[in-house]
């Protein structure tokens, strides 16, 4: 019974702080008619994959699947009923049927799209409307409202003064319509196609490794694997976090899941309450930023810019390992500041539970494995997904209760559709300002306007940028803000030269972070709801260990050594980078911990910070002095310890 009252204050906090609205709890028939259609639509993904038709009508027969589902699994308000209304059956059979129209007339409905008719106009305006909705039920109504904005700017942007830099010649509602209706630049654009074939393979993926038990073990294993030390706790909930992050793939479920289990045993370590949110959030956040399964953005930015998904994990891998070597850093002095100690935990040994259980890694080496050898990442994803069902069968608990029976195998098919719901409404609303972005030439606009307000610095335009995207992350989901960022914000760096692997793994990672940004920080609000801590102190916590990933990316952008940070040259350079960042990272950690052999003053930490921002620059005169600054704050610690020793 408590176990039950349990789970459901987790998904209320889940409903209450992540960014996309709880669905509905369906009842009998709705449930069951959910179900059928959310599997045809998996298999028909799944189907796709292997025998891909013309991207078009797919995205257009996708959208007509999801749209309606949307409608029927979320409530139009907070606190509605869990039964659908006849509204939303009408909303659902009308998103049906404009969904539908542009299949039915699309040869030519193509060749009119500089012309449409009365009826395409109607349709599309109609299937806009009906996908601010949607989007308003999914996700709230800040991004409808954005795109409410750009649609006017579109509309109205004519009437601006000539001279005015975001001015336009204006576009009447057939032609803006039509941009977002009847092409590839709008709604049906790349957001809407990555939602199609990247992410809803990897919802299911994600959906079988969770009803095979992949997320059990993995939390279980992760208390396996630090059972003694001091920074246990902290070590477990950080790899918990890691692992868990690639069944849910949201950081404020993973913060959720992970310290509904983990707060007790931080709480009984001797970790203060905000502390301890500070490293669940990180841990959750940490998931979404972590190759195999990186966010929802990262798929769209191997498509914007037409590389594979492996080599924007590639991108991605040293960044990850400076932001994981802070946390554990991080961990390891607040360990010792507040003098934490060990916590016996109830838990199997690692190694026999890897014997029993580790199968379940299987299906992700599988994932980089096969990419590597050249598959596509639809077909590795299918494929990992395909031996995580059949090693499922290997689950040795009493009854089998993980084995993915043919009723739970399409349960397991049914949540990877749903799952994909908010994120693919998200992404063709989202591709609605882009569709305005095109028609009007708005991003090289406002690129060129930022660049003029900066002064053409690129280290001003790298702040400016960075708290944009982070001021908008804090009003839309993760991959709206991404999308938003890279077509507004993107073109002002890339008018400054970073390259656009570049530009837009810093935009991903500012975005994926406004998660864990003042001032609402949704990953630390949800950790501090479990740990009865002060909210924004949580949220600063939270800051603390998240504070590699803010800077990290500066590294990159501003410094031409900084591409060796996402991999790109020579072998040694890359790894001449990666440890002088490492270096960098162990002195932030410093600065913001306060410890070294034992607890660093102001003068240690004020060397370390500066220690840590010339290293970042990468460069051989910085770097040196960074050096120099990091060895004299050692020794000025370790005079001061010695004196204090003798005293």
């Amino acid at each position: 019974m408590t176990e039950t009252r349990h789970e459901t204050s987790a998904e209320d906090l889940v409903a209450e702080f992540d960014a996309e609205r709880p669905a509905r709890r369906l009842p009998g028939r709705p449930a069951a008619l959910v179900t059928i259609v959310a599997l045809a639509l998996s298999l028909y993904a799944l189907y796709q994959t292997f025998r891909p038709g013309p991207v078009l009508p797919y995205r257009m027969a996708f959208l007509a699947v999801v749209l309606p589902l949307a409608f029927v699994c979320y409530k139009a308000r907070r606190g509605g009923r869990d039964r659908p209304g006849v509204l939303d059956w009408v909303l659902a059979g009308l998103s049906l049927a404009v969904c539908a129209y542009p299949l039915v007339v699309f040869d030519d409905l193509i060749r009119r799209a500089y012309a449409p008719t009365p009826l395409d106009v109607a349709a599309g305006a109609l299937l806009t409307l009906l996908l601010l909705e949607a989007c308003r039920r999914t996700v709230g109504w800040i991004l409808p409202v954005v795109c409410a904005v750009f649609a006017a700017y579109a509309y109205y942007g004519g009437y601006l003064p000539a001279d005015w830099a975001l001015g336009h010649r204006g576009y009447d509602l057939d032609r803006i319509v039509a941009a977002f209706t009847m092409g590839t630049e709008g709604v049906y654009g790349v957001p809407l196609d990555v939602a199609a074939t990247y992410i809803i393979l990897f919802t299911i993926y994600g959906a079988v490794l969770d009803h095979s038990g992949a997320g059990r073990f993995f939390v279980d294993v992760s208390f396996a694997a630090f059972r003694r030390s001091r920074s246990a706790p902290g070590r477990t909930v950080t790899l918990a976090g890691f692992l868990l992050g690639t069944v849910s793939g949201s950081g404020v479920a993973t913060t959720v899941s992970v310290g509904s289990v983990a707060w007790p045993i931080l709480r009984r370590a001797g970790y203060p309450r905000e502390q301890a949110g500070g490293v669940l959030a990180a841990a959750g956040i940490g998931a979404i930023l972590s190759p195999p399964t990186l966010g929802a953005a990262a798929f769209i930015i191997a498509e914007y810019l037409r590389v594979s998904y492996l080599t924007v994990l590639v991108y991605a891998t040293i960044p990850t390992v400076l932001y994981y070597l802070g946390v554990f850093l991080a961990i390891e002095m607040d360990a010792r500041r507040y003098g934490t100690h060990a916590v016996p935990v109830d838990a199997a040994r690692p190694w026999p539970l890897i014997r029993r259980f580790g199968y379940h890694f299987s299906s992700l080496f599988v994932i980089i494995a096969l990419m590597a050898l050249g598959q596509s990442p639809f077909r590795a994803v299918v494929y990992a997904t395909l031996l995580a069902f059949a090693l499922s069968f290997l689950d040795r608990t009493p009854g089998g209760e993980n084995r993915l029976t043919p009723r739970r195998a399409v349960r397991a098919l049914a949540a990877g559709a749903t799952g994909v719901l908010p994120v693919a409404v998200t992404c063709a609303a989202a591709g609605t300002i882009v569709g305005v972005v095109t028609l009007t030439g708005l991003g090289l606009k406002a690129g060129s306007l930022i660049v003029g307000l900066s002064g053409g610095n690129l280290a001003v335009t790298a702040v400016a940028c960075a708290l944009a995207v982070l001021l908008l992350g804090l009003a839309v989901p993760v991959t709206a803000s991404f999308v938003i960022a890279a077509v507004i914000i993107g073109p002002a760096l890339l008018n400054l030269g970073v390259t656009p692997a570049e530009a837009y793994m810093f935009i991903f990672y500012y975005a994926v972070l406004s998660e864990v940004s003042p001032p609402t920080a949704l990953s630390a609000f949800a950790a501090s709801a479990i740990t009865g801590g002060n909210a924004h102190r949580t949220m600063w916590a939270t800051w603390k260990y998240t504070l590699p990933a803010f800077l990290v990316p500066f590294a990159f952008v501003l410094t031409p050594p900084g591409a060796a940070l996402l991999a790109q040259g020579p072998i040694g350079e890359v790894l001449l980078a990666a440890a002088v960042s490492a270096l960098a990272v162990a002195a932030l950690a410093v600065t913001t911990g306060g410890w070294i052999a034992g607890p660093a003053g102001p003068v240690e930490r004020g060397l370390c910070a500066l220690a840590a921002v010339l290293l970042l620059v990468l460069a051989p005169g910085p770097v040196l002095a960074g050096l120099g600054a990091a060895v004299l704050a050692l020794a000025v610690h370790l005079v001061r310890r010695h004196r204090e020793a003798r005293l």
